[in-house]
């Protein structure tokens, strides 16, 4: 473990940072450890939100991954998000989903409303 810490600025920095890190791991609050390991901690969110940033997830997966933990079928979307045209319509993007859709899909799925209301992204054609 290093004795200074020193900005992150590279990929080496970046591993070095998530070892000592992990030394630190359990460090009491308010100790010369635990202070250590805050301020390694924000370095780290600092350089992963602009190097290694994690996209938000897409409105449609998000429900397929929903789906597919609750072992629902399409059939079972049908008091959500309407017909079986719709439904089809909305997990192959092709039809936006409405506030409506959104409102019980995020009541009765559980599924962020802020997720839901991103734009889904198109397919690769």
């Amino acid at each position: 473990m290093a004795t200074e810490v020193k900005p992150i600025r590279s990929e080496a920095d970046y591993e070095a940072a998530l070892e000592d890190i992990a030394a630190l791991w359990g460090a009491k609050s308010g100790t010369p450890a635990g202070d250590r390991l805050d301020v390694l901690a924000t370095l780290i969110d600092a350089y992963e939100a602009q190097h290694h940033p994690i996209d938000p997830p897409d409105p449609v997966e998000a429900i397929k991954f929903r789906m597919d933990q609750q072992g629902m079928t399409r059939k079972d979307l049908e008091d959500i998000i309407g017909t079986r045209t719709r439904i089809a319509e909305v997990l192959n993007r092709k039809r936006s989903l409405s506030i409506g859709m959104i409102r019980r899909l995020h009541d009765r799925l559980g599924i962020s409303a802020e997720v839901l209301i991103r734009p889904s992204r198109k397919e690769a054609a």
